[in-house]
């Protein structure tokens, strides 16, 4: 049965073969449908679950929060959960992320879909992302300068990005670009970054 193909395309043509993770961490569990031809559908993401198990919670809740590149679900799953008061959007470009994506959320009030519908006016004061680095590195600073530029001023964005995937010079090129940037952990590799609008 063929299955092949990559998770960063829109409308992936194979035959979906479906199944389901576990998501457990120590302040939510919860079970995610999933399908081939999206990103690590067939376990949770070590970069993913590092990032889920690390990252920061803000002083102030916040109002409009983004898992950007979201897959089937997981950090907007986390989103909704840790974030009860705020609007969580999850966006991706591959159809079928976004079909699974709506099954596992849990809240109406989620909006799971396409980069481009965003609404233009809405901006964000918190963006977790576990980013596309495959999309290549030209695309990736495309992508992150787009939804950046989308942060509120006194919002934060947190990506989780492997070493060996360059992730120290995608921080360089982001303190480049004259954002403020600060690597908060690492572990076998996996990189924490926090992102902020220059002071």
């Amino acid at each position: 049965m063929k299955h092949d193909g990559h998770y960063f395309e829109g409308n992936p043509s194979s035959e979906a073969i479906e199944s389901s993770v576990q998501l457990s961490l120590p302040d939510f569990t919860c079970s995610l449908q999933t399908a081939s031809n999206v990103f690590s559908w067939q376990k949770i993401d070590s970069g993913t679950k590092f990032f889920l198990l690390n990252v920061p919670m803000p002083l102030t809740p916040p109002n409009n929060v983004l898992d950007l590149g979201c897959g089937y679900g997981p950090i907007t799953a986390v989103l909704e959960h840790r974030f009860p008061n705020g609007k969580v959007w999850g966006i991706d470009v591959n159809n079928r992320a976004i079909d699974l994506a709506k099954r596992n959320v849990q809240k109406e009030s989620t909006v799971i879909c396409k980069p481009d519908e965003v609404p233009e006016e809405v901006t964000f004061d918190l963006i977790w992302s576990n980013p596309p680095i495959r999309i290549g590195k030209q695309n990736l600073k495309i992508l992150l300068t787009k939804w950046l530029n989308r942060l509120s001023l006194d919002g934060s964005a947190f990506f989780v990005i492997n070493k060996n995937l360059g992730s120290d010079s995608i921080q360089q090129w982001l303190e480049n670009e004259t954002w403020t940037t600060s690597r908060l952990k690492s572990v076998r590799g996996y990189r924490l970054i926090e992102v902020r609008h220059n002071d």
